[in-house]
Order: C-alpha cells, then sequence, then structure tokens
C-alpha cells in the first residue's frame, strides 16, 4: 500500500478530537483530497449505525462482550470500505481510534482481557495496524474534570459516565500498550496549554509523513 496510516488515541479528555479537528484545516489546503480524515466507530454508513448503538446511553443493559464485538464489526466495516481504499490510494489516513482503544476500554476498562480483545480484532482487521500512533496523554482525573466542565449533556455517551476507576484501568492499558509498542507510538502531553498541543500534533504529523508535505 502506498498511503500512510496514522491514529489518534488517548483517554477521556484528553482532547484529542479537538486536536484532530484543528490540524485538519492547514493540512486540507496543502494535500487536498490526499487526505483522508476518519474516527471509530464510524467512518461509514454501517459502522456509523453501529457505534448509535455502542454509545447509546439508554442500551445500559449492553454486555461487555457484546460491545467489544460490535466495536470490531464497526472496525471491520471501516477498514474495509474506508480505510483500505485511501491507503490503496496513496493518501495520508488520519484516524480519530482503532485498535488500541478497544484493548484499552474493553479489554482493560472492562475486564474482559487485553489479549482477548487484541486477538478479536486481529480477526477484524486481519492485523492491519497504523504506521504511528499519536497518543494525547493525561491524568485521569483531569480528563474526567474537562469533560464534567465542557460537554453538555447530548455530548455524554455511555463510557463518559463509567466510574473513575473504570478510566484508572483504561489508562493503565494504554500505558501497557504504548510499552508494548514502543516503535510505534509517539505521545503528546495533552495537559499543555491546548495551542501548544495543536502545534506539537502538526509537528509530529509533518515528521511521520514527511513525503507529503
Amino acid at each position: 500500500m502506498n498511503g500512510k496510516f496514522i491514529t489518534f488515541e488517548g483517554p477521556d479528555g484528553a482532547g484529542k478530537t479537538s486536536v484532530m479537528n484543528e490540524v485538519v484545516g492547514p493540512f486540507k489546503q496543502q494535500l487536498g483530497d490526499r487526505l483522508l480524515v476518519t474516527r471509530e466507530p464510524g467512518g461509514n454508513k454501517i459502522s456509523e449505525e453501529i457505534r448509535h448503538v455502542i454509545l447509546d446511553r439508554q442500551n445500559t443493559e449492553m454486555d461487555y462482550r457484546t460491545e467489544a464485538l460490535l466495536y470490531a464489526a464497526a472496525r471491520r466495516q471501516h477498514l474495509v470500505e474506508t480505510i483500505l481504499p485511501a491507503l490503496n490510494a496513496g493518501k495520508l489516513v488520519l484516524c480519530d481510534r482503532y485498535v488500541d482503544s478497544s484493548v484499552a476500554y474493553q479489554g482493560a476498562g472492562r475486564q474482559i482481557g487485553m489479549k482477548q480483545v487484541y486477538r478479536m480484532n486481529e480477526f477484524a482487521t486481519e492485523k492491519r495496524l497504523p504506521n504511528k500512533t499519536i497518543y494525547f496523554d493525561i491524568p485521569v482525573e483531569v480528563g474526567l474534570t474537562r469533560i464534567a466542565k465542557h460537554r453538555d449533556s447530548t455530548q455524554i455517551d455511555r463510557l463518559d459516565v463509567e466510574t473513575t476507576e473504570f478510566h484508572k484501568r483504561v489508562h493503565q492499558g494504554y500505558m501497557a500498550i504504548r510499552k508494548k509498542n514502543a516503535e510505534r507510538f509517539v505521545t503528546i502531553d495533552a495537559t499543555q496549554p491546548f495551542e501548544r498541543v495543536v502545534a506539537d500534533t502538526i509537528n509530529v504529523i509533518r515528521q511521520i509523513a514527511s513525503e507529503y508535505f
């Protein structure tokens, strides 16, 4: 494949989605249709419909393994319908969340097993991992405080209302994933002022995908 695949990861409140929205503008001006910006769960019609089921706060009875399977199903559809065609066309793909999120949130956070969730996603993705992952690091308490302060009730989903202990397990899961995949991960301090985080992210992407600029 001729393209490059970069994912954004981080615990809730790290600001990765806001940062992605900020960097899209300048990159889109330079790259035009050579850039694809997408998200998980979502990215196309079927995956977005699965996203709605997963994150709906009314679905309180959802089994944890069902949740993990739905994420993997949405990811499979997203990969084959959206990501792989873009990479085959030589595009730079920036994706908000990917496999690491499932391993951290369902594997560690839900305590159903990081190895088990990873294997599930190996099947879903045929072992396709990103070229690089930008991880936005922030203490759990700081991230949750940001959510409470800046998101209204319409923006809070099932995972946002989980316990602090759940989010601590997610953070610990990310730390284990980052350690195991040190060559793939680039870490940005998300406690910095937003403008600094955006600037650092732009610099990192330019370095990772220098052939596009």
